[in-house]
């Protein structure tokens, strides 16, 4: 029988409250994720925290920081961190908020930018305590049928509720068959690794909850809980932060100096929302901030 509110304990409310900061948590929210950690803390059965990352390009930015700082809290509070490699998926593409088909990758260039990943992501999580997973070695083994039984367990209306396959769709704009296949490959992560909860960010909604959909579809009683967080613009406020805006974007390769000069251009309106996503300040010294603003000179702030 499922607890009440009233029999989850102030601490792991407390750790709910922290973990959900600037996050959207599905389903349930804090009072939620509150009971999935007292249940792991009494099972003595860390929680296992799913982060897939397509390696894309070879650099890291701060705006993937922000999900990564979020798994690093849940690390220190004892948690597994199950890192995924995109050795599979990122040879189609993330197609998720994008208004054309992505160019695929070789299995080459995959491999090539992701040596580079565990450098970057150390900067911020204990890599040597994290389970490093690549999906390749799961997806690359499925065949024609395993790949028909994944793809029996989700409609082509479902797929479509995606917002950016239905814009596409409505603009005459060419959808892939492969691309359908991109969530229903990530999802299938959740599987294989067991995930109990996934973190990405915002664009990821539909792909995440998918993996609890798959997962329930593959026989896991209590299928993953998702938590999104916030896409952080580039430095000129407008355009999310992506290497395809070289000169918005602040990557975990750049000098110091370069960090230095490029977070001083930021627009002073993204000011508290680096704040709050990039540090560990307290939401009274958050509010401090935007007071200041008012008064005080935003170059100083920053």
């Amino acid at each position: 029988m499922m607890q009440t509110k009233t029999e989850i304990k102030e601490e792991f409310i407390k750790q709910a409250e922290l973990l959900a900061r600037g996050a959207e948590v599905l389903p349930g929210g804090v009072m939620e994720l509150a009971m999935k950690l007292q249940k792991s803390k009494e099972e003595n059965k860390p929680l296992r925290i799913k982060l897939g990352m397509d390696p894309s390009r070879p650099d890291l930015h701060l705006g993937h920081t922000v999900v990564m700082r979020k798994i690093k809290q849940f690390q220190d509070l004892g948690h597994k961190i199950i890192l995924i490699v995109g050795g599979g998926t990122g040879m189609i593409g993330d197609p998720s908020g994008k208004s054309d088909t992505r160019p695929s990758l070789t299995k080459e260039q995959v491999e090539k930018n992701a040596q580079t990943y565990f450098e970057q992501i150390s900067k911020v999580v204990d890599v040597e305590k994290a389970e490093i997973r690549n999906n390749a070695d799961w997806l690359f083994d499925l065949n024609f049928v395993d790949m028909l039984k994944l793809a029996s367990k989700v409609t082509v209306a479902q797929i479509m509720t995606r917002d950016d396959f239905a814009k596409r769709y409505a603009e005459n704009r060419p959808i892939s068959v492969h691309e359908f296949f991109y969530p229903l490959m990530q999802a299938y992560d959740s599987v294989v690794v067991d995930a109990d909860i996934e973190l990405g960010g915002t664009d990821q909604r539909f792909n995440n909850l998918l993996g609890r959909e798959i997962q329930s579809a593959y026989g896991k009683e209590n299928p993953q809980m998702v938590m999104l967080l916030p896409l952080l613009e580039g430095t000129d406020g407008i355009v999310k932060m992506s290497k395809s805006f070289p000169e918005h974007c602040i990557s975990l390769t750049d000098s110091p100096k370069d960090m230095y000069g490029k977070l001083m251009s930021i627009s002073d309106s993204l000011i508290v929302k680096y704040f709050a996503l990039l540090t560990e300040i307290s939401n009274e010294e958050l509010k401090e901030i935007e007071e200041k603003l008012k008064s005080v000179n935003p170059r100083d702030i920053k």
